[in-house]
């Protein structure tokens, strides 16, 4: 029997939806050195990621044909099927219904009013607590967004995120999002006019410059970075080459709890 807590607001999954797993897979076995173990789920298997020998994420092929890579982050929450009726009645969006996870717990996948999607997830077991990630590791997690002050009712309302605002220098005001005191993840404004609304998940590294460099190497993109941030520590981000950006970061120790 487990003993862990539940931490509702902590992101505590993240999956890669791809039509492309195993180009994917090698991509980020040479640039994070991710390994994957295959596990029996239902009638299929499901492709975990692993950093070193911790359970980190997944693989899993889109439900619509041709829809683009991106990785979807799971939240914590204490009850899927009342959240997710919050969310639409907070102008929010169900894309998949609450369904039980065989093994795992019970998850639905919903999308914000500006259309940035993610899941809500309980696990059967209980959340890995906070701890020092270390590489390898998820260490942040961050919406872009494009209408911040809606964003930031519609996160309040739906999983109970409080916010403390920043300066975020050329990007504006940055926003930490918090429950029970322990900041969760980040908001900003920051966005293209030719992108959508998503989360951009933060990886811990050893060395930012190096793990774009190697991205580039093997036909990834860098869409920002390496840059130091003051009092953060030094990230950028990169693509693999089916797109869906992920953050990798050099976080001061301050910032490695997750």
């Amino acid at each position: 029997m487990s003993d862990r807590k539940w931490l509702p607001g902590k992101f505590v999954w993240f999956e890669l939806v791809t039509n492309d797993a195993k180009k994917a897979q090698a991509f980020y076995g040479e640039v994070l050195g991710w390994t994957v173990r295959g596990f029996p789920m239902g009638p299929g298997t499901y492709e975990m990621i692993y950093a070193g020998d911790t359970m980190i994420g997944g693989y899993a092929s889109p439900t619509t044909k041709g829809a683009p890579s991106l990785w979807l982050s799971y939240v914590s929450v204490e009850d899927v099927d009342a959240t997710a009726r919050i969310v639409v009645a907070c102008g929010g969006e169900v894309i998949e219904p609450a369904r039980d996870v065989p093994g795992a717990g019970r998850m639905a996948r919903i999308a914000d009013p500006q259309g940035a999607a993610m899941c809500l997830f309980t696990r059967a077991d209980g959340d890995p607590p906070d701890e020092l990630a270390p590489a390898g590791r998820w260490v942040w997690n961050e919406l872009h967004t494009r209408d911040t002050k809606r964003a930031l009712a519609f996160y309040k309302d739906t999983l109970g995120f409080s916010d403390a605002a920043m300066d975020g220098g050329p990007s504006g005001t940055y926003h930490v999002l918090s429950r029970g005191g322990v900041g969760r993840a980040g908001l900003t404004g920051a966005l293209p006019e030719d992108v959508g609304p998503y989360w951009l998940p933060y990886v811990h590294v050893d060395d930012v410059d190096a793990a774009i460099a190697r991205a580039r190497k093997l036909g990834g993109t860098a869409p920002f970075g390496p840059e130091d941030v003051p009092g953060i520590g030094r990230l950028g981000a990169l693509t693999y080459p089916g797109g869906a950006p992920i953050a990798v970061m050099k976080p001061l120790p301050k910032m490695a709890t997750r």
